[in-house]
């Protein structure tokens, strides 16, 4: 997929000024209003759905302290004198650290963590207290949460507590994001790990959580479908007076959407719009898969048309990838609390927010009217979309028209072994161009083979396959368990 051409300025810019600024009451007619029914009112309703005016319990209301002298307890005298190999490690470790925090892509956090394991045990105590805290950080700076950096950081957390030391509520707010989201789905497991995490945060080790805590647990409790926890967790932190910030209002939006409550999302998102918060495509993209959710296709795609005409700038899309957009976000939150403090600026911040659909709002959509629907028509136009606004190809959307194969599939249906075979080829043309944020995974090969074992005989599933292992760099576990996912499919055919 093509870049944008050089006569557009900038083309790596994340943050396009263009067009007129959008203005509150244009901002509110992105999402189709039907009432006027507050966030309060539809939270109300998830918590007592007859309407039985309940008597709301009190609390709890905890007092805690975090001081700065546990913070920053040294663990030594800085004139004691140390071991000349224990000073290499500790200082080789120092420049691995602020390597990291400065220039994260130069050096991976396995590689801070085996420096650290080199320093003699007890480790961290080793350490003063700034590197000790630059530790964590820079351990908890990674692209994406999995169980190897989650358990990185859980045993460097192990060590910090174990030694006496105190952990900052910032510490104690990435543990509890290491263990809601090193895995894709979160399930009550989860959510009991981030309770038990806050449980020891506020009662053993006496730091208030802050507002982040408790957007990390409304998250998870949301996802996974424990909605009286999330309507708790919500009301404590209105009672211990927190204030919205932009991952509030999204994950309130994210909430109703999984409650199946399309009017609580309009509410949701005219709260955000309301309380000054900028808008722009990622807030977008969640009100569109809420809507989805709630089965308002309709609504869904009047909202994708006002995104595609929002902008002309919106046709050079640069390639956004997770740990810029992470950075893009914090703009947007800096920006909204200087338009709180100085009005008169918001509508040049709203003016900089990007608003036209991105790669995220084509893998909502393919997905929902792919896999969910199978509506082959649709799908074909978001795809032609996509190049129309230079969305660069990704894995997702492929990952997605694979099993919409596999699911929708079959004589005499819209997705036929000639489409099939199509999107199969300009799969391979990607692979073959080294298409960025596309590979074969295991899910990508099973979605693959599980498509053509719609409609292919045994020789054309091993070539298929003989494709796939050619381009796929196996080790032995997964090479076994391809092959008996294979076997499995064969029979089938044979039959």
């Amino acid at each position: 997929m093509q870049t944008a051409t050089s006569t557009v300025p900038q083309p790596d810019s994340h943050f396009v000024i263009y067009g007129p600024a959008q203005p509150v009451d244009k901002l509110l007619e992105f999402v189709d209003q039907y009432d006027d029914s507050s966030v309060g009112e539809h939270l109300d309703f998830v918590h007592d759905p007859y309407m039985r005016k309940y008597a709301r319990p009190d609390g709890p209301k905890l007092t805690v302290s975090d001081r700065r002298e546990d913070v920053m307890l040294e663990p030594f005298d800085s004139r004691q004198r140390q071991d000349v190999e224990e000073t290499k490690a500790v200082e080789d470790l120092r420049v691995a650290v602020l390597t990291k925090l400065k220039r994260p892509a130069q050096i991976d956090s396995e590689r801070v963590y085996a420096l650290y394991q080199e320093i003699p045990e007890p480790r961290i105590s080793h350490l003063p207290a700034r590197l000790r805290h630059q530790l964590l950080a820079a351990l908890g700076t990674i692209e994406r949460k999995d169980s190897k950096s989650m358990l990185r950081y859980f045993a460097v957390v192990a060590d910090v507590k174990n030694s006496g030391f105190s952990l900052t509520s910032y510490e104690w707010n990435t543990a509890m994001s290491f263990a809601t989201r090193y895995v894709g789905t979160s399930t009550e497991v989860e959510t009991e790990a981030a309770l038990h995490i806050w449980r020891e945060m506020e009662h053993d080790a006496g730091v208030k959580a802050n507002e982040v805590t408790f957007n990390i647990l409304f998250d998870v409790a949301s996802k996974a479908g424990n909605f009286t926890l999330a309507e708790m967790v919500y009301r404590e932190m209105i009672n211990r007076g927190y204030t919205f910030n932009r991952y509030h209002h999204v994950s309130l939006i994210h909430f109703f959407g999984l409650k199946q409550n399309g009017s609580g999302v309009r509410a949701a998102y005219r709260h955000m719009v309301e309380a000054g918060e900028i808008i722009d495509t990622i807030t977008l993209n969640c009100v569109l898969s809420s809507l989805l959710r709630c089965g308002e296709e309709e609504s869904a795609e009047r909202l994708y048309e006002k995104m595609k005409n929002s902008t002309e700038a919106g046709r050079n899309i640069p390639d956004r990838n997770y740990t810029i957009q992470k950075s893009i976000t914090k703009v947007l939150m800096m920006f909204a609390r200087l338009a709180k403090a100085h009005p008169d600026m918001r509508p040049s911040f709203q003016h900089a927010a990007l608003l036209a659909p991105d790669l995220q709002t084509y893998r909502i959509l393919v997905n929902w009217y792919g896999i969910r629907l199978g509506n082959l028509p649709k799908v074909a136009q978001f795809l032609d979309e996509m190049k129309f606004f230079r969305v660069p190809l990704h894995g997702a959307i492929f990952l997605a028209l694979f099993k919409s194969f596999h699911i929708h599939g079959g004589p005499g249906s819209d997705w036929s072994a000639q489409r099939l075979e199509s999107v199969w080829n300009a799969f391979l043309n990607a692979l073959d161009t080294k298409t960025e944020g596309l590979h074969i995974s295991t899910w990508m090969a099973m979605a693959i083979l599980r498509a053509f074992s719609r409609y292919s005989d045994r020789e054309q599933m091993l070539d298929i396959y003989e494709a796939l292992r050619s381009r796929w760099n196996l080790d032995l576990v997964n090479s076994q368990f391809m092959l008996d996912f294979l076997n499995k499919l064969l029979p089938k055919k044979r039959q």
